[in-house]
């Protein structure tokens, strides 16, 4: 039983039986269902980061968001969640039951949501269908790099979020430039990132999500987590942060070469961020990957 369960957890394709656009995943993070939305079904990101599951060798189904199609995928997701007929599929048959709850609607997917021109009426049409379900409790979260997170265009969007619970978990996963080109596999300035998260957290409530992998046996050093927190307070400073989260792979990864921190790294590495930075701390730990 615990290899079934570890498949449930483990297991977020971003596929569901003929599903092109939204998806369901049991989340180690949201503790229940969590419904995926894929604004990118091309697989076209502006981050390469070498941790990430996405295979970009192989071309997306799709190259582009069928709108109506994707609303009409999230409505049927929903009916099965309320119903509890989703529980019943063989991929979730095993979910442990704590699990089988409904925690979110997450706009991740293949790429970085906010590319998405429709955003703001993606978010309208999530909110919408989680009062037409009765559910009024029901998260949105978006899942964002922060490239975009500063632009007007951007902040405008997400205020869609403010009709109901939204979380917006923004990616910092480095505290030096060459970490972070390194990390998240590109040349964009960290400084951007940092100013655009920083934007964000003085409108909306922001959750940090930082990931720390093993890259061909490096770690991120003492130093590096020095000037991540250096960076957590220059965000602090300018808005306000409701939750970091402290995670490595749990996942496999498309690139062979990364690895995960073991559970006393990542306790000591949480650690040090709570004691030097005074915004609550989630762990999450790594798994082997099947």
């Amino acid at each position: 039983m615990a290899t079934v369960r570890h498949s449930v957890l483990s297991d977020h394709a971003r596929q569901f039986d003929e599903l092109r656009f939204a998806y369901p995943v049991v989340s180690r993070r949201s503790r229940g269902l969590s419904l995926g939305v894929n604004l990118n079904p091309d697989k076209v990101c502006n981050f390469h980061c070498p941790y990430c599951q996405v295979d970009r060798t192989t071309a997306g189904r799709d190259t582009e968001v069928d709108f109506e199609v994707l609303v009409d995928e999230l409505d049927g997701l929903l009916g099965l969640a309320v119903s509890g007929e989703i529980w019943k599929h063989p991929r979730f048959a095993a979910t442990p039951e704590p699990f089988r709850r409904i925690n979110d609607i997450a706009f991740a997917g293949d790429g970085e949501p906010t590319t998405y021109a429709r955003l703001a009426e993606a978010l309208k049409a999530a909110c919408d269908l989680r009062a037409s379900h009765g559910l009024p409790d029901l998260k949105l979260i978006v899942i964002t790099n922060a490239t975009r997170l500063g632009e007007p265009m951007v902040l405008k969007a997400l205020e869609a979020l403010k009709g109901g619970p939204y979380e917006i978990w923004a990616k910092l996963d480095a505290g030096t430039q060459g970490w972070f080109e390194k990390v998240n596999g590109t040349s964009l300035n960290l400084r951007h990132i940092v100013r655009n998260i920083a934007a964000c957290a003085a409108r909306f409530d922001v959750t940090i999500q930082s990931l720390f992998p093993a890259m061909d046996g490096a770690v991120s050093g003492e130093d590096e987590i020095g000037a991540y927190i250096g960076l957590l307070h220059e965000i602090l400073s300018a808005g306000k942060l409701k939750l970091i989260q402290v995670y490595t792979t749990a996942r496999k990864p498309a690139d062979k070469g990364i690895g995960m921190l073991s559970d006393a790294r990542l306790d000591e590495l949480a650690a040090r961020v709570r004691k030097e930075v005074p915004v609550p701390v989630e762990v999450y730990y790594g798994r082997q990957w099947e």
